[in-house]
């Protein structure tokens, strides 16, 4: 069964999704199709397809709900665009709320221009790996801030993961934390945080954490929080 994300409250889809029902899945009429709005999801059937529309009718709503029972948002600083899509994609498939690009010291990507772009194209990688994994909401991603900003946001639990001999793992705070609904993360670049802005993070209502004994790749620290949360999450 196919998912997509309306863009209405009509139910209806984009354009390019309609080509993928035609042109890449070569579905039928009476064929069904699950289409998520709000949150919601229904099961459509196919009443009439073309070669240049589709359009179908509600069978009825679908109770279903596969996302986290917690908000988790994973704050990143910007890599090379290889990696973003990676994390964009697995985080996307493993439950993630949403996404904030941050600047800092080490990073070595700078976006000038053109964000407006990025932002589709990141959304769109977004959407697909969502639809893939039967979400019933879309993930987002919040265009690049500073580090300064990310204090001023408003989170139940706020963590940096730090390369220094901390004592608390992820398992130590899930397990230790009940009552919250929102929990950020803040990942740093290759060679990690400065020390001057990890301290500025702690100084300010954040928690160090470890995420073990080895030091993880900016790609691979996002899919380890994210298989972390929803194994607790999940084991409930």
């Amino acid at each position: 069964m196919q998912r997509y994300f309306a863009i209405d409250k009509n139910l209806n889809i984009t354009i390019q999704d309609k080509h993928h029902i035609i042109n890449v899945m070569r579905m039928k009429k009476t064929d069904n199709i699950e289409i998520v709005y709000d949150e919601k999801v229904y099961l459509c059937e196919i009443d009439n397809i073309t070669k240049k529309d589709v359009t179908y009718k509600i069978i009825k709503e679908i109770n279903e709900n596969n996302e986290l029972s917690k908000k988790v948002t994973i704050a990143i600083p910007l890599v090379t665009e290889k990696k973003l899509d990676f994390i964009f994609q697995k985080c996307t498939e493993l439950g993630i709320y949403d996404f904030i690009i941050y600047n800092c010291e080490r990073s070595k990507v700078k976006i000038t221009d053109k964000l407006d772009k990025k932002l589709e194209r990141w959304n769109l990688i977004i959407k697909e790996a969502a639809e893939q994994s039967f979400r019933n909401m879309l993930p987002k991603v919040y265009a690049i801030k500073e580090l300064e900003d990310l204090i001023k946001l408003d989170y139940d639990i706020s963590l940096v993961a730090s390369t220094k001999k901390v004592k608390k793992t992820m398992k130590n705070i899930l397990q230790n934390s009940t009552n919250y609904d929102k929990i950020i993360i803040v990942v740093g670049p290759e060679g990690g945080l400065t020390e001057n802005e990890e301290k500025f993070l702690l100084d300010n209502g954040y928690e160090g954490v470890t995420f073990g004994n080895t030091i993880l790749r900016c790609e691979t620290a996002p899919m380890f929080i994210m298989s972390a949360i929803k194994y607790e999450l999940e084991g409930d």
